[in-house]
């Protein structure tokens, strides 16, 4: 008995002190964020602002186009979200219930396109987009999404692949295609794994750098990482300023995980994600 409160107690201390651990970078933002230039660059470091400058995040604002900025992340963001859920989710219904040659032959192949980095991708992809007379524009940021992304795939098609056929053969016996099969029966009983790909893709598309970097040249289409770090040399002698827009670009997609925790992480158990 008195072994078993001594490594719950042990288990305890080590998950606070992880959890220390964990969020100490995340406090150290936020505390340089609310600093004056001289506290920010004082040697030793000063841990808490004192006195704490709420301005620094309305001067963000002011000192460039923060909103377009953001609101052309929103926009690729949301396009982006909205095209991977109804693309992956397609694809993987079929890879998961219709029978046609090749079948997991073709999934393999697409599993296999998850080996291949990004970056070997971007030339290519320019090429293609210049072709198309859409670089510098940002349908290039969020169109890629609307072609099924192999991990959204895997992802829909393993949670299916658990729903039992009966559910399936009723449907038939009561006269529904595959497509009324597929959105009538099989999308509302995965939800939780929906939700796991919006908030993956969310993240992904907000904080994406690469791809913007490559295919936008104008500042008015900058999204909101590209556009903060294009303002870095504006805010010199001003770095806290930058702590703060960068911190501030985190805001949507902590509530974003926070309104969708719930089916978060229902998804990731039910799909083996870990």
């Amino acid at each position: 008995m008195k072994l078993n409160r001594v490594r719950k107690s042990a288990g305890y201390a080590v998950i606070i002190v992880s959890s220390l651990v964990m969020i100490l970078p995340f406090l150290t933002t936020l505390f340089n964020s609310l600093k004056t230039y001289a506290q920010y660059t004082a040697v030793p470091p000063k841990w808490f602002p004192s006195p704490i400058q709420w301005s620094n995040y309305s001067e963000v604002w002011k000192l460039g186009p923060f909103g377009q900025y953001t609101l052309n992340s929103v926009i690729v963001t949301v396009l982006s979200v909205g095209g991977a859920l109804i693309s992956c989710s397609m694809v993987a219904y079929a890879f998961a219930r219709l029978r046609f040659p090749f079948k997991n032959t073709l999934f393999m192949i697409v599993l296999g396109t998850m080996m291949i980095p990004p970056v070997v991708l971007i030339i290519p992809q320019f090429v293609i987009f210049k072709s198309l007379h859409m670089l510098d524009t940002l349908t290039p940021l969020w169109i890629i999404e609307w072609l099924a992304q192999p991990f959204g795939i895997f992802l829909m098609r393993q949670a299916f692949l658990m729903i039992p056929k009966d559910y399936e053969e009723s449907a038939k016996l009561d006269g529904c295609n595959p497509f009324q099969i597929y959105w009538k029966i099989f999308l509302p009983m995965c939800k939780p794994t929906f939700a796991t790909l919006a908030v993956f893709t969310f993240m992904t598309k907000w904080n994406e750098i690469l791809s913007p970097a490559i295919f936008l040249t104008s500042k008015e289409n900058f999204t909101l990482p590209i556009g903060i770090l294009s303002m870095a040399g504006q805010w010199s002698g001003n770095e806290q300023y930058m702590v703060a827009a960068a911190l501030m670009s985190l805001i949507p997609i902590l509530l974003v995980f926070l309104f969708a925790e719930k089916y978060f992480v229902q998804g990731t158990n039910s799909s083996g994600i870990k």
